[in-house]
Parts: C-alpha cells; structure tokens; sequence
C-alpha cells in the first residue's frame, strides 16, 4: 500500500510539475540505432521529465556485460540478445517491443569507383574481384555478412582478403582511410561514417533485417519510465527519425 501511495503521489506530482518524480534511465543500446536515439533523447527528456544515459556498444558486448551483472533500466539490441537476456531472468518478458528494423549493405570510401552487388551473382563477381573487405565480427551485420559469403560458395576464397575487426566505427575508418575496398555493416551506420558512402544494399535474396528490440531489466528501479521510453520509440515522431536514419521504424 505505501509502494502504491507513493506512485499515485509521483504520478500527481509530475501532473503539476514532470520534473518532480524524474528518473534517470540507463539504456544499453547496440550501434545499430545510435544516430537515431541520440537525436530522439532530448524531446523525450523534455516531455517527460526523465533523464537518459546511453551506452552504446556491438550487442553481443552488451549482453555479455548485462548477464554479467551490469545494471541497466532499458537494453536496446537485437532481437535475439533480448530474448536471450529474457531467458536469463534480466529482462521482463512482456515488455519486448520492436523499435526499428535496419537491412545490411555494403560501403565504399567516398568517391571510389562503384562496382555491382544489385544481384547474388554480381556480389559474388565483386567480393572476388576485391582486394579487401572488412565487417565487425561480433556485429549481427557482420556475422550475416559471413554466412551470405557461405551461401554464396565464396568463403574460403575470401579468407585471405578479410580483416575482420569489433566495431563499425573501425569499419568506417578503414574504407575511409583507404586501407579496405569494402565494408560489410548496416546501411544506416554506413551512412553516418565519415568519408564512407554506401555502395548498396545487400540483393533482396541475400538480404536479413536487424531487428533492435526494447526490453525493461527486471531489476530497474524505474521500470515505468522505461517503458514509457518504448512507447516513445514507437511514435510516429520517433518514426520519422528512423526512416530519415535510413532504418525502418517497429
């Protein structure tokens, strides 16, 4: 009862004032909707009252550091990670909810002589053409990247020209800086690298979506606003961030 009088009285209290029973979230968020949230915190924070710290990281990082102990209020990775932090008692089930959709695409230093991938057949004729490529290995891009190479009959050809690496970031600067001929990372990530442009995405027939997926940690002292903070996520406003992030929105 006193847990239940003291919520109607938070709840009345940011009726008058939102700031009054702020809370501060901790969200654990995959590089894959980075550009997207960062531009999304601050009206949520201004609606609400609440405050929002993000660390960002490749999501399999992050799942290790959550089933490790690390605390956190809202863990926003890939559907996958979610359900398997679900499994280890770290997120509540229920309050799974998709927040975007990006697919996987190929980048190029700026300006670099363009080659095809529209096709299976034309990406394998490039990758084998291709002096280098490079993916993050842990990266659910990356990792999709791999098995397309598998699919396509081209893996063990390829070993020699990977360099295989732990974040996009280090995927950008190597296209940016020359050192690579092609990068395999979301298309959305791709877009926001300095001095990479995107070749293309992936051929429909090769192509997986990325799905990020919002989970609220069972052990959040503010479980409420984190949910409030995927209800935002799932806003047509939020929406409109995403498409222009070049990822799809839920």
């Amino acid at each position: 009862m006193r847990s239940l009088a003291a919520a109607l009285a938070c709840a009345a209290a940011l009726a008058a004032a939102p700031s009054a029973c702020a809370a501060n979230l901790k969200v654990l968020a995959s590089n894959g909707v980075r550009t997207a949230l960062e531009e999304l915190a601050p009206a949520f924070e201004r609606e609400t009252g609440n405050k929002v710290a993000f660390e960002f990281g490749v999501a399999a990082v992050l799942r290790r550091q959550i089933e490790a102990g690390e605390p956190f209020d809202l863990a926003i990775l890939t559907r996958l990670s979610v359900d398997d932090l679900v499994k280890a008692g770290k997120v509540d089930g229920n309050s799974r909810a998709p927040i975007a959709r990006s697919g996987v695409g190929i980048g190029i230093r700026k300006g670099a002589e363009r080659a095809d991938i529209g096709t299976a057949d034309a990406l394998m004729r490039t990758m084998l053409a291709a002096t280098s490529v490079t993916w993050a290995k842990e990266g659910a891009s990356g990792m999709h990247f791999a098995s397309v190479l598998e699919r396509i009959g081209i893996a063990a050809r390829m070993k020699p020209k990977e360099t295989l690496v732990d974040t996009g970031a280090e995927v950008g600067k190597l296209l940016a800086d020359g050192k690579v001929q092609y990068g395999a990372l979301l298309v959305n990530e791709l877009m926001t690298l300095p001095g990479v442009e995107v070749l293309g995405a992936l051929p429909p027939d090769l192509q997986s979506y990325v799905v990020f997926t919002a989970g609220v940690a069972k052990a959040s002292a503010s479980p409420q606003a984190a949910e409030a903070l995927i209800r935002f996520l799932q806003s047509p406003v939020a929406g409109a961030v995403f498409k222009a992030k070049g990822q799809e929105p839920g």
